[in-house]
């Protein structure tokens, strides 16, 4: 695999270079730079580690069912954790579930072997898309078993392509793939590989998880009180702030919550200039008794969204005039219907939810008047968000599935 060593090599220029211009990838150089120095003071030699890898704060959540699990089924562990990216290691690096948490080290022949000989890890989960070939070769000429946990395969992926050629063989360094189609399964039964097993996704799990532990929240809980709609917008960029903003003005009567996926002042002041002459507040300048007169309730602070859906009769999942829609599954498991722009084609739960109508796509602002007068009837609105709802609990699962397979 030298052609794919020279790419790593190149890959790790360019971050050393982009580093110096770029806060986020100077946080994520930094913190590969360190990672050895972490796993030295902090392994315990007498311990038995089990490391999960996720690339970014996403394949976490992903992987976190099945990593708390198996921590209450085999307590005689110790949990490494590494993230490829920032945006998931600044948010999860005190994340108490594991006993040490820290970047990836840069996937050299040389750092994989000092990883080893440092962790010496019983087994390995990797998360989602990450095939890293340095490191799984050498955990499978130790007989170190790792398991591809919620992958997704799809025709277009270089395994797949003629030109593979041996980067393939990264395949093979997987005990198990706990896949979440059988489109993947069949992708993977076609080059060879039939270690495969179809779990589903282990979101579905964790959407649960997140629903069942919510708590209620008094600020948001009086914004509402005595209004029947209400609007939930999470995870939204202007274009689709500017669609839904324009109907809001035109349609009196509900309350709207917006969670923004960018939190910054130019944004929030771009979002207030939108509301017109309704009053908006602030989460993070409001109390129980200051919102209970406004018209738009602006999420200024991270961590909340997952429970404020909870207190809508609508939702709206930002993204999708973007690179691509955030998580619709945090909206659909509170049981209403979900609004999501035209860019969800890659995403699974999406297509599923538009296909039992717990959601509706939007192109334009048409569209978006089109679906919220239907979605103003409430026998209507309401079984749109069973629909959704019932999709969720339909899938959930997979953490358990995978549990029975692997050997600990």
């Amino acid at each position: 695999m030298i052609a794919y060593n020279i790419c790593i090599y190149f890959v790790e220029l360019g971050i050393r270079i982009a580093s110096h211009f770029n806060d986020k990838v100077h946080r994520m150089w930094k913190g590969e730079q360190e990672s050895f120095d972490v796993l030295s003071r902090q392994v315990d030699k007498s311990a038995r580690y089990l490391w999960f890898h996720a690339a970014s704060l996403g394949e976490f959540e992903q992987g976190r069912p099945l990593m708390e699990r198996i921590r209450q089924l085999y307590p005689q562990y110790k949990f490494l954790l590494t993230f490829y990216s920032p945006s998931g290691y600044d948010v999860r690096k005190d994340y108490k579930g594991a006993d040490i948490v820290c970047y990836m080290p840069v996937d050299t022949p040389r750092n994989a072997r000092r990883f080893l000989n440092l962790v010496r890890p019983e087994a390995a989960f990797f998360i989602k898309y990450e095939f890293w070939y340095n490191f799984l070769s050498i955990l499978k000429r130790n007989n170190i078993p790792v398991y591809s946990v919620s992958s997704i395969f799809r025709p277009s992926q270089i395994f797949f392509r003629w030109y593979a050629g041996k980067y393939n063989k990264v395949l093979g360094c997987f005990e198990r793939f706990f896949v979440q189609n059988e489109e993947s399964r069949s992708l993977l039964d076609g080059i060879g590989i039939s270690n495969v097993e179809v779990v589903g996704d282990t979101r579905f799990d964790r959407v649960v998880q997140i629903r069942d532990a919510a708590k209620e929240l008094p600020v948001v809980k009086s914004f509402i009180a005595d209004c029947p709609d209400v609007f939930v917008a999470g995870s939204s960029w202007p274009p689709d702030e500017e669609i839904f903003m324009k109907y809001f003005k035109e349609h009196k009567g509900w309350k709207l919550i917006i969670a923004p996926h960018v939190i910054n002042e130019s944004h929030l002041a771009q979002i207030v200039s939108l509301c017109g002459n309704m009053k908006v507040v602030r989460y993070s300048d409001s109390d129980e008794a200051s919102v209970a007169g406004a018209d738009v309730l602006i999420i200024d602070c991270f961590g909340l969204l997952s429970s404020i859906y909870r207190y809508g009769t609508v939702s709206y999942v930002g993204g999708g005039f973007g690179v691509g829609i955030h998580n619709t599954l945090e909206a659909a498991v509170w049981n209403i219907p979900v609004v999501i722009g035209p860019n969800n084609k890659r995403f699974r739960e999406a297509q599923g939810l538009l296909k039992n109508g717990g959601a509706f796509e939007i192109q334009n602002y048409e569209d978006f008047v089109s679906v919220m007068n239907k979605l103003s009837d409430a026998d209507t609105c309401a079984q749109a968000g069973r629909n959704a709802g019932k999709y969720v609990d339909s899938l959930v699962g997979a953490t358990e599935k995978i549990i029975r397979s692997i050997n600990l």
